[in-house]
């Protein structure tokens, strides 16, 4: 691709995205939807004004490294067990049934066994965007409910990550388990004397320069990502190391603050390169899967979550209220399935068909999580807090 046409695909992608986005707000839809639009309008099955996105998507890959970091850096250790110990059963015995719903659905129509699990794992988990940032500030950070939310989110998250190491080993049913196995532990513990013995030495020296902080954590980030992947992991499992690693640091919340617009950049490309996928000539043949699995998400999951949380306790409002704003396929589902097709794992049709329902459940459930619960942009005035 030459200088020009890669200055010219982004100004399209950045300028479409800007015109959706606008759109996706006067609707009060999560702005990845536009994103993905945009790749879908512009990319080779749409009106092909980018008709080679490859190296588009390999730069959007760096937006998954970042985002991976910055979850990782906000994962202090002692406040991450206190959390996930309040919500580790429901959310293990929801992704159980998570799990089984998609992967029945993936065998109904006729999927491979590693599809049919690839699509099982992605109904597991539910979207952070919806699930947190349509949340009240003052409900996130003072009231149960947001230690609730996050707590399952975030165990979602690290089943996500789990999920990931061997997605990208290349075939679930020929993976190198031992290799993995081995391989895990080892970078914890380079990556934990690193940033021991030089890392935390580097910032207590040197933390009044903010430009070198910001460059450290770029170069440690896409270092530890760089030899994940030599060690035969994935770069975005480095990546999140290298955050949780930094994690303690009190120099954590700079890192994070400062690389969010880096990501936000990358994160645009990556679900551009996605829609930019979307072969539209195979909607007729994923039409039926994508909209069984994006109601069975819909209506589903929320009496699912509700039932085990009124077994542990909460009371019925909130286990509804719950139940409803996790009601939905996440965006880890497309990052799960852009690992999954790009390692060979599993094929066009089964990735198609994770993109195409969670694309629907994004749409529906923003509407219902505005229409009926507690939201800083709710449609009724006796529901909208900030």
């Amino acid at each position: 691709m030459e200088h020009d046409s890669l200055l010219f695909s982004f100004f399209l992608i950045f300028t479409g995205a800007a015109l959706l986005s606008t759109v996706a707000l006067f609707l009060r839809q999560p702005l990845l939807v536009a994103y993905i639009f945009v790749g879908v309008i512009l990319g080779p099955f749409g009106f092909g004004l980018i008709a080679e996105a490859s190296l588009l998507t390999d730069i959007a890959e760096f937006g998954i490294i970042f985002l991976l970091f910055l979850l990782g850096l906000d994962m202090q250790p002692s406040k991450l067990f206190i959390t996930l110990r309040k919500t580790f059963l429901v959310t293990l015995a929801s992704s159980c049934a998570f799990f089984l719903l998609g992967f029945g659905s993936g065998f109904v129509f006729s999927f491979s066994l590693t599809e049919c699990i690839v699509i099982g794992f992605s109904m597991v988990f539910s979207s952070t965007i919806i699930g947190i940032k349509l949340l009240p500030t003052t409900v996130l950070h003072q009231k149960h409910m947001g230690e609730l939310m996050v707590g399952i989110l975030l165990m979602q998250d690290f089943i996500a990550i789990f999920i990931l190491v061997f997605l990208d080993s290349g075939n679930i049913e020929e993976m190198n388990a031992l290799q993995v196995l081995m391989a895990f532990p080892l970078l914890l513990g380079l990556a934990y004397l690193a940033t021991r013995y030089l890392l935390v030495a580097l910032i207590a020296r040197f933390d009044h320069f903010k430009e070198y902080i910001f460059l450290l954590a770029i170069g440690w980030c896409l270092g530890l990502a760089a030899l994940a992947s030599q060690m035969g992991l994935s770069a975005e499992i480095g990546a999140f190391v290298a955050g949780v690693s930094l994690a303690t640091s009190p120099i954590a919340l700079f890192i994070a603050h400062s690389l969010k617009p880096l990501r936000d950049f990358f994160l645009i490309l990556f679900f551009f390169s996605l829609g930019a996928q979307f072969n539209i000539a195979l909607l007729s043949e994923i039409f039926a899967p994508a909209l069984l699995l994006a109601v069975l998400a819909l209506t589903i999951k929320p009496v699912v979550f509700h039932s085990l949380l009124r077994r542990f306790s909460e009371r019925n409002v909130l286990a509804w209220d719950a139940g409803l704003r996790l009601g939905q396929i996440s965006e880890f589902s497309l990052l799960i399935a852009f690992v999954a097709v790009q390692s060979g794992a599993i094929g066009e049709a089964a990735s198609l068909t994770i993109q195409g329902a969670a694309i629907v459940t994004f749409l529906i459930s923003s509407y219902i999580v505005v229409m009926y619960c507690p939201t800083p942009i709710a449609i009724n005035p006796k529901l909208r807090r900030d």
